[in-house]
């Protein structure tokens, strides 16, 4: 054989191989599809028989979960097959079961089916009052169809002659803060009141949540100040709204006055407060204190987030902390929390360049052993 006809040869044998690998891969990609909805179909098959037990039917978790699963993998019509086929059972005629039904499609982010079942309820024989509105109001929040909270707030209770209640303004107020629309939320904070309704926690930690994190620190202090006049007593979902305000506006010594100041009120920190402090220091580029304040975390009996993580191994790293960093990441993949590969492959190196080679191994096969963990962690060594 001339050279010549060698190289063609090698050619066109490299591109059948080639060829042969994507079709391979193609086709093992399709088996797997097929499998994993086999398996939805065969959940949704099991779900709907054990519905016909009233014990299977009082179990929310399982419900809860399902929908979950399912929404996960966009499998909205197999959520519409399970969930439609609970009309059939006699708990449908109480108003609970079709709340939770409500609230399900809300979830799944299909408000129109949650819709259709609010206005199915006569035809159930299923009462409707404040509860089955706010859990339709509260379907749209999830579903995220922000725009049309309003519309079926001021037009649908009158419609069906439903009183609203205070849950109603506050899934409203939540519905306006998660838009932006801040300060047409503290309009609907005058109106409740002006409708003889005195405004509770919820209303103020949604109002302090929605001012505090898009930086309006001064105008959250203003409700805070509308909380305590109306003798309503912060709690740890305040505080931690104040705090992350605080750290937001670059108020870090603020900030730990605050938190003394919860712990003196009989108010135990918990992971947001301290993520709040780390994160402070962090920004201000302070580790030894953001690495006190994770000391204390951990002395005080409360466990690490994923929050806390992300925010503290990168300035870990570029302190040159990479003892800390490799703990922190080992804990991280132990207790199957989910990182940006990038930053555990930063400590990797790291590691390497500080001539601890062992260390690096250690962390590399760390995540090897771990199923779950898919980052393909490698040790620089060639470099």
């Amino acid at each position: 054989m001339s050279s010549l006809h060698r190289r063609l040869h090698g050619i066109f044998t490299s591109t059948s191989v080639r060829a042969t690998s994507q079709t391979n891969t193609v086709k093992a990609s399709a088996r797997n599809a097929r499998t994993k909805e086999g398996k939805l179909e065969q959940l949704v098959e099991k779900f709907k028989k054990s519905s016909a037990s009233h014990r299977f039917r009082a179990s929310h978790g399982i419900y809860e979960s399902t929908v979950r699963r399912l929404a996960s993998a966009q499998k909205f019509s197999m959520i519409e097959e399970i969930l439609e086929a609970q009309k059939k059972y006699p708990d449908i005629s109480t108003e609970g079961f079709a709340i939770r039904l409500i609230s399900l499609y809300g979830k799944a982010g299909m408000f129109d089916h949650a819709h259709k079942v609010f206005e199915e309820m006569p035809e159930l024989n299923c009462a409707r009052t404040a509860k089955s509105f706010n859990a339709l109001l509260a379907a749209c929040v999830n579903a995220k169809k922000f725009d049309k909270v309003d519309e079926l707030f001021r037009g649908l209770p009158q419609k069906v002659s439903i009183e609203v209640d205070l849950v109603s303004y506050n899934i409203v107020i939540n519905a306006f803060c998660e838009m932006g629309s801040l300060d047409t939320a503290l309009l609907i904070l005058d109106e409740l009141e002006k409708n003889g309704l005195e405004p509770d926690s919820v209303t103020f930690n949604t109002l302090l949540n929605g001012f505090y994190n898009n930086g309006r620190f001064l105008d959250g202090e203003k409700i805070w100040s509308m909380m305590e006049s109306k003798n309503v007593i912060p709690d740890i979902r305040s505080y931690n709204s104040r705090l992350r305000g605080m750290v937001h506006d670059k108020r870090i010594s603020e900030a730990v006055n605050l938190f003394d100041e919860m712990r003196s009120k009989g108010i135990n920190p918990d992971v947001i407060s301290y993520n709040a402090l780390i994160k402070g220091f962090c920004n201000d580029g302070k580790s030894e204190e953001a690495k006190w304040w994770y000391r204390e975390l951990r002395e005080n009996e409360c466990s690490p987030d994923w929050v806390t993580y992300v925010t503290l191994i990168p300035l870990l790293c570029e302190e040159g902390d990479f003892d800390m960093a490799l703990e922190l990441c080992a804990e991280v993949i132990n207790q199957r929390f989910t990182i940006d590969t990038g930053l555990v492959q930063r400590v990797v190196d790291g590691l390497v360049k500080e001539a601890k080679i062992e260390k690096a191994k250690e962390l590399v096969e760390l995540g090897k052993s771990k199923k779950f963990f898919h980052y393909k962690l490698k040790l620089p060594l060639d470099k």
